[in-house]
């Protein structure tokens, strides 16, 4: 049979397939939901949508091939049982058709079984939009069947900013030009954090599009931006992964690195009445009348909460003329705040602090959610700003003042609760060598700039979710590796230290190769320049009972590191774990242990 090579065969014949891409939450590492795509015959000259598309305006019937291509996706949505939102493309022209019947996707959706509240209606510009009247009309209309918004290719189409400013949308996905080689792009960096900042004092919610290599990933993760989507998770397909093991892996690492520093928003979640999208108005006023205490509703449909009530609204809604006659009995959807701000049970407090500070308006309370967006209650801002004030005072107590970084009693806790676990990893003590003198000869301002610097390498160094850096005291830094990729790590720090170093002296002790200065027996002679030793050991389970005695091994190690002339790392291995030892406690052998030089 001879595949379909024209708009109207495959308008008749229904000949499109559809694919779906996953949507990424990238600070829980989970799917948030697909964006629906569509491709006509495989071997047809078709195939690709935009050729589709060009096709049927050219051909006059783009409102026929957008209802079809609503059909098949919305049919495949549903039969393979996808979880969370489907992002459906639309052309804006059709959106604002005053033609076009109205109330076909709510027939598709009834038909399919799909809430409206899943969808999200993405506008994608293939033209320049003229009437924003008759826009804002559609998208209005839009909304008040249920559905969100979202805004494409944020910098690519014609008058992006207007579109969001004019229609205000839910969601706003980020062009791939601003994502692509943003690792090596300090101006897109900037652009992305500037529309970051935009973002959350609007209110909308970014989708980084186009992330396609983990250098990528990392930097739009480490700007905070909630949902990516790109080859790097997933490509589009016809059966798309329900979940991204490796991604919720990594994150529940992150998190798991971050609750040890400190409490997470769980410990905010309280117990509190929630309605369903299609409670009547009236109902949820009275509720509001009867308990004086109750000041938000959160709006949950499937256990994922889509929106909030507050108490102040609706009795203000109530108290204008014919407002009871005219909306008693109409949904709560139609009246609820779209964009509340959902926060992570996992999220440590200081980050929800950050991103509250960072808004215009900040509301008394907000929706905490578990990592696949379900709802786990409602958090109140005084009793994280009590928590905060108390988190502060404690890593102000042990915290190094002058590199900010955990101090002793941290990295101890860290340390004990990694034992405790019995997670192997490696603890590696890194100290400077000839400081002292070079402290005495530039003064201690210079002193504290190298104490700077070191902590920066050694912070850049940190690799695994799980890696731990604190600051001892004076040039003391203690490293917590988790990773296979510790001896790289100390590597890469050893030889960056070296290549920095050169530029804390002047030029003519440069040329000299270090400095004259005073010894401690009070000896005058020459120092080299400063160099870094690392006494590595490895910390396996069973090997240490806690951190006393780890310690104690890692002090014996950094000190052989030291005896090494220059950039050392000295890696102690005399205490190991046995794989063939069945007794009921770690077998110890005795191994030479490993230099390395840098």
């Amino acid at each position: 049979m001879t595949t379909c090579q024209t708009i109207d065969c495959i308008l008749a014949r229904g000949d499109l397939h559809a694919l779906f891409q996953p949507v990424v939450a990238l600070r829980q590492g989970g799917i948030m939901g697909y964006e629906g795509l569509i491709r006509g015959p495989s071997d047809s000259p078709l195939h690709a949508p935009q050729k589709l598309l060009a096709e049927a305006a050219r051909a006059g019937c783009l409102f026929e091939l957008d209802l079809l291509c609503r059909r098949v996706i919305l049919a495949r949505f549903a039969e393979l049982g996808l979880q969370g939102h489907l992002f459906l493309n639309v052309n804006p022209d059709v959106l604002a058709d005053r033609n076009a019947v109205h109330g076909m996707t709510l027939q598709l959706l009834k038909e399919y079984g799909i809430a409206p509240e899943q969808v999200v209606i993405e506008l994608t510009e293939q033209q320049p939009i003229h009437e924003y009247d008759i826009m804002r009309e559609a998208v209005h209309h839009y909304r008040e069947m249920g559905f969100a918004i979202a805004l494409d290719d944020l910098g690519a189409g014609y008058s992006s900013l207007r579109h969001w400013s004019e229609l205000r949308p839910e969601y706003v996905k980020i062009d791939m030009h601003f994502v692509q080689n943003v690792h090596n792009d300090p101006v897109k960096r900037h652009f992305l954090h500037s529309i970051k900042e935009m973002a959350i004092s609007l209110g909308t919610r970014l989708i980084a599009e186009g992330i396609e290599t983990e250098a990528e990933y990392e930097v739009v993760h480490g700007l905070e931006i909630p949902f990516g989507q790109g080859y790097h998770f997933a490509r589009p397909a016809a059966n798309p992964p329900r979940e991204l093991p490796r991604l919720a892996l990594r994150q529940r690492g992150e998190v798991s690195r971050l609750r040890h520093r400190g409490e997470t928003v769980a410990v905010l979640a309280q117990a509190n009445p929630t309605v369903p999208p299609d409670q009547p108005l009236g109902d949820t006023v009275s509720r509001f009348q009867m308990e004086p205490g109750l000041y938000c509703l959160p709006v949950i449909h499937d256990g994922r909460p889509v929106g909030i009530v507050r108490r102040h609204d609706m009795l203000a809604l109530y108290s204008q003329r014919f407002s009871r006659e005219l909306h008693d009995r109409s949904p709560i959807r139609f009246f609820m705040k779209r964009d509340p701000l959902l926060v992570h049970q996992d999220q440590p407090l200081e980050h929800l602090s950050e991103t509250l500070t960072a808004r215009e308006t900040i509301d008394d309370e907000f929706i905490i959610i578990d990592g696949e967006g379900r709802y786990m209650g409602v958090g109140r801002l005084l009793e994280l700003l009590r928590r905060i004030t108390a988190l502060q005072v404690r890593y102000a107590r042990y915290a190094n003042p002058l590199t900010q970084l955990p101090g002793s009693v941290p990295v101890n806790e860290h340390v004990d609760r990694l034992i405790e676990l019995q997670r192997p990893f490696i603890m590696a003590y890194c100290d400077l060598d000839h400081f002292k003198p070079f402290n005495d000869y530039y003064g201690y301002a210079r002193g504290d700039q190298v104490i700077c610097a070191l902590g920066e390498v050694l912070r850049d160094a940190l690799d695994d979710a799980e890696d731990f850096l604190g600051h001892v005291g004076g040039d003391d830094f203690i490293l917590v590796l988790a990773g296979d990729g510790w001896r790289t790590q100390c590597r890469q720090i050893l030889e960056r230290f070296s290549r920095s170093v050169v530029g804390f002296y002047d030029e003519a002790e440069r040329r000299a190769g270090g400095i004259q200065s005073v010894d401690r027996q009070g000896n005058r002679r020459f120092f080299p320049l400063l160099s870094l030793s690392i006494g590595a050991v490895l910390a396996r389970p069973g090997v240490f009972r806690s951190h006393l005695e780890l310690s104690q091994r890692a002090s014996e190690v950094k000190c052989r590191a030291k005896a090494e002339t220059g950039n050392a790392l000295f890696v102690d291995r005399r205490t190991t774990w046995d794989p063939a030892w069945t007794g009921t406690g770690p077998r110890r052998t005795t191994k030479r242990p490993l230099v390395f030089l840098s």
